[in-house]
């Protein structure tokens, strides 16, 4: 199956994941609430726990891919610089991209189309080779989707510009490199930063296969809360970033380092996952945590520790 028709079939609900060595299909009428039905964490989890490499900065991807590997990650998560790095130091992004399928891991989406909605259609027009090149390598590492940042960042951010640039990012990252682009709103923005103002910036983009990254901490610091997930569809979510937030400092100073392991701190997981097998979501949880702390240990040692917090979080939900 070649990258397009992978994606049309990813469109109607197609998801292909490798576990303990054996790759597995299933479609989106598949039912969380089925335990017959998982496909992931030898047959323990519906949803594919993704390892963010935000997490065991500054490992190399190397030992970053090792690190998911050995912790039992369905997939990893990967960001733009690594793979800017990577390609200036001579890699091949398609070797990297086999490097990570043989490891058993899949690369549900890249980090980010940065600067890629600009406020005027001439900055936006001249923003477009970078974000061409940003896409290009995340199809090269077999991505499924690149995220879209709305930035710059500003607190006029017209929401009806944001559609229409996001309408132009779908259709040249699906037209041009087969991969889908997702939007995601980031909660200590001043111009997008909450679910609604996201919904309304993907849903006005009039696009089949618009769709969102979410971010629990994002719901939270943006305050958005996390009611509102119920009232979207499963297929709309395409990766949702997984983590807690302590209480303190106050939500409204809260910065991406203070995000913690789940089930550490103050938000409703549990609560959260009804609300996904509610919806019938059953794409990845992706573990993204900046502590730097973490930085400083051996990186396949918080791996195994956030496995572990994100399995337990998974335990206590499904019971």
């Amino acid at each position: 199956m070649d990258r397009r028709s992978f994606l049309r079939a990813g469109a109607a609900g197609f998801l292909m994941a490798q576990t303990d060595g054996v790759t597995v299909e299933k479609t989106s009428a598949t039912n969380p609430n089925d335990s017959k039905s998982w496909s992931y964490q030898g047959g323990r989890s519906p949803w594919p726990l993704v390892l963010n490499t935000s997490t065991i900065r500054p490992a190399s991807l190397d030992d970053k891919i090792a690190a998911a590997k050995d912790a039992g990650f369905d997939g990893i998560e990967l960001w733009i610089n690594e793979l800017e790095k990577y390609e200036g130091e001579g890699g091949d992004l398609r070797d990297l991209g086999k490097k990570i399928q043989d490891a058993g891991l899949f690369v549900p989406n890249v980090i980010g189309l940065w600067q890629c909605m600009p406020p005027t259609q001439e900055e936006f027009d001249a923003s477009l080779e970078a974000t061409r090149n940003r896409m290009r390598m995340a199809a090269a590492v077999g991505s499924r989707h690149v995220a879209a940042i709305p930035q710059p960042d500003r607190e006029d951010f017209d929401l009806k510009w944001g559609a229409a640039c996001y309408r132009r990012l779908l259709s040249i990252a699906r037209e041009e490199f087969g991969i889908i682009t997702a939007f995601e709103f980031v909660g200590f923005f001043k111009g997008v930063h909450r679910l609604g103002q996201a919904c309304a910036v993907a849903i006005d983009a009039d696009d089949p296969d618009a769709c969102l990254i979410m971010d629990t901490f994002h719901l939270y610091r943006g305050g958005s809360g996390f009611e509102g997930v119920r009232h979207i569809q499963g297929h709309f979510i395409a990766d949702f970033h997984w983590n807690d937030a302590p209480t303190e400092p106050a939500r409204e100073q809260l910065g991406d380092e203070h995000r913690i392991l789940p089930g550490e701190g103050v938000l409703p997981l549990e609560r959260t996952l009804k609300m996904l097998i509610e919806i019938r979501y059953d794409g990845p949880l992706s573990l993204e945590i900046f502590r730097r702390d973490y930085w400083e240990r051996d990186p396949k040692e918080v791996a195994r520790m956030g496995i572990d917090a994100m399995r337990n979080v998974v335990q206590k939900t499904l019971g």
